[in-house]
């Protein structure tokens, strides 16, 4: 039996999504089509007005809907420091937190040579512009995997060549954590950034 042409485009777009192989996009097809026709259309118009609609900041470049987001237009913000994070995700955790007031610029990604991403398909000349004209210190918050890692090592020699103050945030235990529970390169870094006591 021929699949309808409409409904094979609708699978292979679904499949655009991460993690969606065949099997799961079509299911989620014949879930649209077959339980769900409202969801599917709120879904497509919705997705229709984010692509039309969400662009980039021209200052931290994570997505929103006007030229400057309501973040970087803030006044209540410190502008002496920046944050720098892979994904707009990251910056909502970190806003979550309640941990930093600063000012933000999102890589939307990480150096991933094994994925097709080096330096030039990250906005770095964006980034440097920025964090010259805060003239602060610059906050390395990538994540800790290998391309987190190589991507922080990449920006900390790229920024200090250009005079600007940078330094990454801090591995270590969690909060509540007890050492029994923690894996040996957590527990490693912990010991190697250590702290003295303050009496």
């Amino acid at each position: 039996m021929k699949t309808p042409s409409s409904l094979e485009a609708l699978i292979s777009a679904l499949r655009c999504l991460p993690g969606v192989g065949p099997k799961s996009a079509q299911r989620m097809a014949y879930h649209l089509l077959q339980r769900d026709r409202q969801g599917a259309l709120q879904l497509a118009r919705s997705l229709d007005h984010a692509v039309e609609s969400v662009r980039h900041c021209a200052k931290c470049n994570n997505f929103s809907e006007e030229e400057i987001c309501a973040l970087c237009a803030s006044s209540r913000r410190e502008t002496g420091v920046l944050c720098v994070v892979e994904m707009p995700a990251d910056l909502l955790v970190m806003e979550q937190a309640q941990c930093f007031r600063g000012m933000y610029f999102v890589l939307m990604g990480r150096l991933s040579p094994l994925d097709g991403v080096g330096a030039r398909e990250l906005p770095l000349d964006r980034l440097v512009k920025r964090a010259q004209e805060l003239q602060g210190e610059v906050i390395l918050a990538t994540n800790f995997t290998v391309e987190g890692e190589a991507t922080a090592h990449y920006l900390a020699t790229l920024l200090r060549a250009h005079g600007i103050k940078v330094s990454r945030i801090a591995r270590g235990l969690p909060v509540g954590g007890e050492l029994e529970h923690v894996d040996s390169g957590t527990l490693a870094q912990a010991v190697l950034e250590r702290r003295a006591v303050i009496e």
